[in-house]
């Protein structure tokens, strides 16, 4: 997975206002893709939910715009091919760590939340016209959270390990995810899943998941063919297709 993916396009800038809005206006200008964008300066990122996204330099912001060709159903799995990809650097830059996943696509080093992994699409009809992924990792330094959240930030320099460049972990990105990409496209999820489930957080232990309308404790059973949580709960197995999960 060494070198820049084939047929990616790569571009860096000193400083833009958000990856993603770049990513946005180059698809809707009719950007073939897929193509990476990273900013060395980000002035307005975000996160889930519309949340700021910090960044005060030294980290790695970028976005893949892509034209996925593939069923908003499929597309939605693209979710864990970042988080295998974010991963896979996590561990070449840091390869005595602990690296984990909760599900469906946090990345936990030594415990702490060391990325932020968004995705945005547009289109109409039965797939999505394109995607954006866009991927914050912590080098340098992390963003201020709360120090008894169950996951608080965590980045490179507080790993005691040698803080890569910002352009080296894009590039070590990129193929990551070019390679994962790869294999979901010739060989679908199941690689991924089992991928995934080696590297997963707490499985066969309690989680909850917290829904809209209800919390549901079970033990984190397995990820099923579509990627959705599988519970045992004393009801049943239930299946999660989209929750907010904690470890108790």
């Amino acid at each position: 997975m060494d070198g820049w993916p084939e047929g990616y396009g790569r571009e860096i800038h000193e400083r833009t206002g958000s990856t993603m809005d770049d990513a946005r206006a180059k698809a809707r200008a009719g950007e073939p893709g897929p193509v990476w964008i990273m900013a060395r300066l980000q002035t307005g990122g975000r996160g889930r939910r519309g949340n700021a996204w910090k960044d005060p330099g030294g980290n790695m912001a970028a976005t893949l715009m892509l034209r996925p060709q593939m069923s908003a159903r499929a597309a939605a799995l693209l979710t864990f091919v970042s988080a295998l990809a974010v991963a896979d650097v996590a561990g070449r830059f840091a390869p005595r760590a602990q690296v984990a996943l909760k599900w469906p696509n946090d990345v936990l080093v030594e415990g702490g939340k060391i990325a932020g992994i968004l995705l945005e699409s547009e289109g109409q009809g039965p797939q999505p016209e394109w995607i954006s992924v866009g991927i914050g990792i912590n080098l340098a330094s992390r963003p201020p959270g709360d120090p008894a959240a169950a996951f608080p930030p965590i980045s490179f320099a507080d790993l005691g390990v040698p803080v890569p460049s910002p352009e080296a972990a894009f590039d070590a990105l990129a193929a990551a995810f070019a390679h994962w990409l790869d294999r979901y496209r010739a060989e679908g999820f199941e690689p991924l899943r089992n991928a995934f489930l080696a590297r997963a957080a707490r499985l066969g232990e309690p989680v909850v998941a917290r829904l809209p309308r209800e919390t549901i404790t079970g033990i984190f059973a397995d990820l099923d063919s579509d990627g959705r949580l599988v519970l045992d709960t004393p009801q049943g197995a239930r299946r999660i297709a989209a929750a907010e999960v904690f470890f108790p």
